[in-house]
């Protein structure tokens, strides 16, 4: 048995960031280390639920503006709180987590969390469209030489990163003795700058099996409905959903504050709400790297549309990986030809990859 402590996108109040990282945890110590995951809070990641903040960019960010918005934005985000509670709630219980919080990389070294191992990943850490990417402490910067560090299923989350962040992102990641991302594009991202040893595994979520997930926190629900994430609020997403809600009598809904179309939204339950609602839907449509990551962990039917942003990679690098690509559409007469997904065809692949995550993490650790 080792301590190991991993870093990743903490306690930022997402679905997909808190279930990967209760995932990792659980798996490592499955293997019988003892692992904590560090809270690490920048200020960058460490906006949500704050009651005076403002973008730096809103046009009423201006002397007296500035505070008749926040004023006026209070009665919503007390209301809001009930999301904070449910997403606390999860990682009090679900993610165990340093004492000591941390706001730099700085501090992680001056105040040093001993481990024999650490690990960065998974989730968006190295984005370098957001400060992510551009945080030494993603990239493990503050742990000494002689301690092995691993990145795990970390996220570029886009096909290519820029020609000026590309020194920055070699030197650092050329400190990691064992390199894995969660995308093919992030394999190619880190071999197009020189590194080469590296492989791509599958996001933590997929290393604890369905039976797991669905006895630990899943719980039934009678209505038969359409489960919508939708980011975007995409006008195919909604004009689809409607149509096949008509067509089969089944209810909408929803986990985004933004859709006005469904007929329940459950945006500010949290994690374990999640996980039940995307169990027992007859159909997911989402374009949410995780929704996506549970539908096949579940053995769901589900279709994602196409967003415009860069990220989208995400989603297409993992469908690309079990042979569902044309499950990525971008309207809604495209689900008119669609079948049913077989997940007799694609078990196996799933299997293998799998099992090739955890060989990985399990060789790594094993380091001499």
């Amino acid at each position: 048995m080792i301590k190991i402590n991993i870093i990743t996108c903490h306690e930022v109040y997402n679905y997909g960031a808190s279930l990967q990282e209760h995932a990792l945890l659980n798996y490592l110590s499955s293997l019988g280390h003892e692992a904590i995951s560090l809270s690490y809070k920048p200020n960058y990641l460490d906006t949500n639920f704050n009651f005076f903040a403002i973008d730096s960019e809103s046009k009423y960010n201006k002397p007296l503006l500035k505070y008749i918005y926040i004023l006026a934005k209070i009665p919503e985000r007390i209301h809001n709180l009930r999301r904070k509670y449910a997403f606390d709630s999860f990682s009090d219980k679900y993610i165990k987590s340093s004492q000591f919080q941390y706001k730099t990389n700085e501090e992680l070294k001056n105040n040093f969390p001993i481990a024999d191992a650490f690990i960065c990943g998974s989730d968006q850490i190295w984005n370098s469209l957001v400060s992510n990417g551009k945080d030494p402490a993603f990239y493990l910067d503050f742990v000494p030489d002689n301690i092995l560090k691993i990145s795990y299923a970390a996220s570029f989350a886009t096909e290519e990163i820029d020609e000026n962040i590309k020194p920055f992102v070699k030197q650092k990641i050329s400190r990691l003795n064992y390199v894995s991302v969660r995308e093919t594009s992030g394999v190619n991202i880190v071999k197009s700058i020189g590194i080469d040893n590296v492989i791509q595994v599958l996001d933590p979520v997929f290393l604890l099996d369905k039976d797991y997930w669905v006895d630990t926190f899943v719980t039934k629900i009678k209505d038969k409905y359409i489960l919508i994430y939708d980011f975007d609020s995409n006008p195919e997403i909604k004009k689809t959903a409607l149509k096949i809600a008509k067509q089969n009598n089944w209810k909408i809904y929803s986990v985004n504050k933004k859709v006005t179309y469904e007929d329940k939204n459950f945006h500010k339950k949290g994690p374990i709400t999640l996980l039940s609602l995307i169990h027992n839907a007859q159909l997911i449509i989402s374009n949410s790297f995780h929704a996506v990551a549970f539908s096949l962990i579940f053995q769901k039917q589900f279709l994602v549309f196409n967003r415009d942003e860069k990220i989208n990679t995400r989603m297409k690098d993992l469908l690309y990986l079990f042979n569902l690509e044309k499950y990525i559409i971008s309207k809604e007469s495209d689900y008119e030809l669609l079948e049913n997904i077989d997940y007799d065809t694609i078990s196996k692949s799933m299997e293998y990859h799998i099992a090739k995550s955890k060989l990985f993490l399990q060789n790594s650790l094993n380091h001499n």
